[in-house]
């Protein structure tokens, strides 16, 4: 038993010797068909370790391991969060951060687990037992005023270890159009983290969506990589990545290799999310914060936008914290055009995790040399993108001026003076609204007819507007377009239907 507080707390070791239990433990027992249990009791308190590991002497000749683990749930008072514990494992190869030692995670959605080298549980890696310190990590996500008292029970099978696991990786190309607009959701969950849907499921959701490709983004896991391959298809692109839950907020990391894993055991305080960041890139991946304003318990984003190549400011259903995201980064857009800085491209994702959740609501619309992870990676990063709320959605936004023409994410260089027609294209929004949004604002808007089909032209010039982007909204609840100088509680706008990344304006030099 043990309570502490700070970042991380190891107990006393669990020792299996099919003979004897260790004097930590309780309830060691011993069965006739080869399996010996040992049970571990404990109780933490408000303000515990991020993670309580438990490390377990694990002998040879074991073919399985088996954990089961439970806590109780006092009630609690109105408004104050109740206990929430997660649940993983490390392998004889250690508990380092980034280590090698990595073998599955589950968090709060499954109450057990096995692993053996053939099979492991959804969210787990299959591979050999070998002997040697195994660590089972509990993350007290959230202690109850009253404490959590936990109980872990751990059960070896021993045996021959059987046929190993041969996992099925998902291709990096499917067949595309050449250069061409592709439709993806970049967010999306299985039962191999806390997702309800299997991935025939999932892959079967996107391709009824009408999209080119998904985004498998399993929380702190990598284990469902190596069963896509035979879903993936040559009218599917389904790309491999993981969604990183930090304590400080959620990442995506989009386009890893097949197998690779990210960890997630740090807070911004520790001044580590760079050096991940910098591994996904190196790996030929995207660092993408999501749902940035969640306002669930540790979503909120606290690391920053610096090491981001992307963020989600649109997740799921439109809501008011979508809203938030927006608007940073609209606020992210005007200081880099000010500051001459880089800038990052919004997307956003379905996030789905299971019915009635919609798969492709919403997902984004890349402009990519060809349907490859490579390619679609490449367009993403560009801000060669838009989003929509669905397939029946279709725009085009090009700024066009003295010859010249600029879409989605590139620049359009002229005089100071010189006359910009920018221009919305638009179908699937009956009655919807139109908006214009520059480093000064919104400086248009215009409405769409009940057919959901229109164009919408506006002029400017590089003298008053440093990029462009633009809004798809549909009606208020009211019938009536909304309107941006709106003081009060109400929406000052519907829905969004679709959003632009930018079109930048740069002034030449004569």
């Amino acid at each position: 038993m043990a309570a502490a507080t700070g970042v991380a707390l190891t107990l006393a070791p669990v020792s299996f010797n099919r003979a004897r239990a260790d004097a930590a433990v309780t309830g060691a027992t011993t069965t006739g068909d080869g399996q010996e249990t040992r049970v571990v009791t404990g109780r933490l308190e408000t303000g515990a370790a991020d993670f309580v590991y438990i490390p377990v002497r694990i002998p040879a000749g074991v073919q399985r391991i088996a954990v089961e683990y439970s806590y109780d749930r006092p009630t609690v008072p109105a408004g104050t969060p109740g206990n929430s514990c997660d649940v993983g494992i490390f392998d004889e190869r250690g508990i380092k951060l980034d280590g090698k030692g990595f073998r599955g995670w589950s968090g709060g959605f499954r109450t057990s687990f096995e692993i053996s080298n053939g099979e492991a549980t959804p969210g787990y890696l299959p591979g050999p037992i070998k002997p040697g310190t195994w660590h089972v990590v509990l993350g007290p996500y959230q202690v109850a005023p009253q404490g959590m008292n936990y109980t872990v029970q751990i059960t070896l099978t021993y045996g021959p270890s059987g046929p190993a696991f041969t996992p099925d990786h998902p291709p990096k190309r499917a067949k595309g159009r050449g250069r061409a607009w592709y439709r993806g959701d970049g967010h999306l969950h299985t039962v191999h983290s806390d997702g309800r849907r299997t991935p025939a499921e999932v892959a079967a959701g996107a391709r009824a969506a009408g999209l080119d490709f998904m985004v498998s983004t399993d929380h702190n896991t990598s284990s469902s990589h190596g069963v896509w391959g035979q879903y993936a298809g040559e009218d599917l692109l389904i790309i491999t990545g993981e969604e990183i839950t930090t304590r400080n907020g959620h990442w995506l990391a989009l386009g890893l290799p097949a197998g690779e894993w990210i960890d997630w055991r740090y807070r911004s305080r520790d001044d580590v999310f760079g050096r991940f960041a910098r591994k996904v890139r190196g790996a030929g991946g995207l660092v993408v914060p999501a749902h940035p304003y969640c306002p669930y318990v540790a979503c909120q984003w606290k690391f920053g936008y610096d090491d981001a190549d992307l963020v989600e400011v649109w997740n799921g259903p439109w809501t008011y914290d979508d809203e938030s995201a927006v608007d940073t980064w609209d606020g992210m857009l005007g200081e880099a055009v000010r500051k001459g800085r880089r800038w990052i491209p919004a997307m956003g994702n379905s996030d789905a995790h299971s019915d009635p959740q919609v798969i492709g609501l919403p997902h984004n619309v890349v402009y990519a040399d060809d349907l490859t992870t490579d390619a679609v990676v490449g367009g993403l990063r560009a801000g060669r993108s838009w989003i929509a709320e669905s397939r029946t959605v279709q725009l085009a936004f090009t700024a066009g001026g003295n010859g010249r023409r600029a879409d989605i994410g590139g620049t359009l260089t002229a005089r100071a003076d010189a006359p910009i027609d920018v221009r919305l294209d638009v179908q699937g929004v009956p009655g919807g609204t139109v908006r214009f949004v520059t480093d000064e604002g919104q400086m248009h808007q215009e409405s769409l007819p009940s057919s959901g089909s229109g164009s919408v032209v506006w002029r400017t010039t590089t003298s008053l507007a440093a990029y462009v982007r633009a809004e798809v909204r549909h009606p208020m609840a009211d019938g009536s377009p909304g309107k941006g100088n709106t003081m009060g509680p109400n929406l000052m706008w519907g829905p969004m239907a679709a959003l632009t990344n930018p079109i930048f304006l740069r002034r030449s030099g004569s």
